[in-house]
């Protein structure tokens, strides 16, 4: 048996890796995923469900995404870009380590399944990260409804808590 660990909750799935954690948010949506894709990429939707910002479509392509009230902003550039399948991008600035997100798309049965995966260094504050894009994926699948809603903070607590206990007690969430 290997030394990993991989603990999942009813909202996320953290697995220890080299140098980290990886922690996986998944969602499915009743939307094609060219307009998943929109809502991920472009800054007239961006501003809905994360922040003001924009994505340039191109290989290395500059990411600026501008969070005004809770943190730093994301200052990088595409890792990745599949159209309307593959996304990603570190979520640091300046010359901080690199801590990727990657959105995967996958279209079927009337659905996009979108899965984001946030790469964290082990001094990150692992559940807050997690639960802060635990919230703006519901901000997302609401604004994909056409509902504009605010930073959900009882999501945020409730998701915080969840992953606080997971990760206090793995053993009682551990996945073979």
């Amino acid at each position: 048996m290997s030394d990993e660990i991989v603990i999942t909750t009813e909202r996320a799935a953290f697995e220890q890796v080299d140098g980290g954690w990886q922690v996986t948010l998944a969602r499915e949506l009743v939307h094609p995923p060219e307009r998943v894709w929109a809502w991920l990429t472009e800054s007239q939707y961006l501003r809905e469900w994360l922040a003001p910002g924009e994505i340039e479509l191109s290989p290395g392509g500059r990411v600026r995404i501008e969070f005004e009230m809770s943190g730093e902003p994301i200052d990088s550039h595409l890792l990745t870009l599949e159209h309307e399948r593959r996304l990603a991008y570190s979520w640091s600035n300046g010359d901080r380590p690199q801590r990727p997100i990657r959105w995967l798309l996958q279209p079927g049965g009337g659905v996009t399944r979108l899965s984001l995966t946030l790469e964290l260094l082990p001094d990150d504050r692992i559940t807050l990260s997690a639960a802060g894009w635990d919230a703006h994926l519901q901000m997302l699948e609401a604004a994909l409804e056409g509902v504009s809603i605010n930073f959900p903070i009882a999501r945020f607590k409730e998701s915080r808590q969840q992953f606080d206990e997971a990760l206090a007690e793995p053993e009682s969430c551990w996945s073979p």
